[in-house]
């Protein structure tokens, strides 16, 4: 048997992200950003569980990244849509980057993430300092 994998966060993107895109996506500039949260919508899902970060994108949803939290080097986290959703970028030791767009309560799982994550990484995530939005 293998070790338990308590699930803290399995859904995808916040759907405000893709509701603000479609109402933008009526200008003409906007469009490209409408067409990517639409994308978005339709084929990206997050996973973080007690054991890793998992991310499922691309087209057709056919990417799938899966990184352990003794990988991680830093987590960084950007509020958008007035506070209501978040991107998070984790950034591992090897340099490689894993972006979460429009993630929903981004807040809680930075948080979370940081509390699995090594002390010297805390500290460059600076997790002495919230997330303010």
């Amino acid at each position: 048997m293998g070790i338990k994998e308590d699930v803290i966060y399995d859904g995808g993107p916040h759907i405000g992200d893709l509701i603000f895109n479609i109402f933008i996506g009526f200008t003409i500039i906007a469009l490209p950003l409408t067409i990517g949260s639409i994308i978005r919508a339709i084929w990206s899902r997050y996973r973080i569980t007690s054991r890793r970060v998992s991310s499922v994108g691309g087209w057709m949803g056919r990417n799938r990244t899966d990184v352990i939290y003794s990988e991680i080097s830093q987590v960084v986290v950007v509020p958008r849509g007035f506070g209501s959703w978040g991107d998070m970028v984790i950034t591992l030791k090897d340099g490689s980057r894993l972006e979460l767009r429009s993630l929903p309560q981004f807040r809680e799982l930075y948080d979370y993430i940081n509390g699995k994550i090594s002390k010297n990484a805390q500290t460059k995530s600076g997790s002495g300092s919230k997330v303010n939005a």
